[in-house]
């Protein structure tokens, strides 16, 4: 496996942390990896349970919003789900996304992260935000929430320096 590198955790990723480098495949079958990702301002992971749900879709929907504005700046913004890359991909068509969504299907990034819903079988809802670091790539923030509780996108971009 391309991830078999990463080491599953307990808990969330701490600021300051090494950030796990990875690999998956996205929404468009193209392999994606995080070092060669993250912009000027840093890259922001939001990882969501499942595509076509309530709060999932209203946060990919924000995400999708503040593309622009995020990419002017030199921020990256991805969502990371369990899902099948082609049910990412009738998510983002259906829904109009216009971000990069990775499908984590075989649960070792989100269980790297510490995001990992045993119960569920499936990611956690969190995100975080990795920067480059001298060493490679670092944690500045992170948060899980509960399945209902949605980001607050305006605390996100606080923390990115946005």
């Amino acid at each position: 496996m391309r991830n078999s590198h990463l080491t599953p955790r307990d808990s969330i990723i701490q600021p300051g942390e090494p950030a796990p480098d990875f690999t998956l495949t996205d929404q468009n079958r193209a392999e994606w990896r995080l070092s060669d990702n993250i912009g000027d301002r840093g890259i922001v992971l939001c990882f969501f349970p499942f595509a076509f749900t309530g709060v999932c879709t209203k946060e990919m929907e924000c995400l999708s919003a503040e593309l622009d504005r995020c990419s002017d700046q030199g921020l990256g913004v991805v969502g990371i789900s369990c899902d099948s890359f082609a049910a990412l991909k009738a998510f983002a068509d259906q829904m109009g996304f216009k971000h990069t969504l990775l499908s984590d299907q075989h649960r070792e990034v989100c269980k790297a992260y510490g995001l990992y819903w045993e119960e569920m079988n499936t990611t956690k809802r969190g995100t975080v935000i990795v920067e480059k670091g001298d060493s490679g790539p670092k944690v500045r923030w992170s948060e899980s929430r509960e399945p209902a509780e949605a980001m607050d996108w305006q605390s996100v971009l606080s923390y990115a320096g946005l």
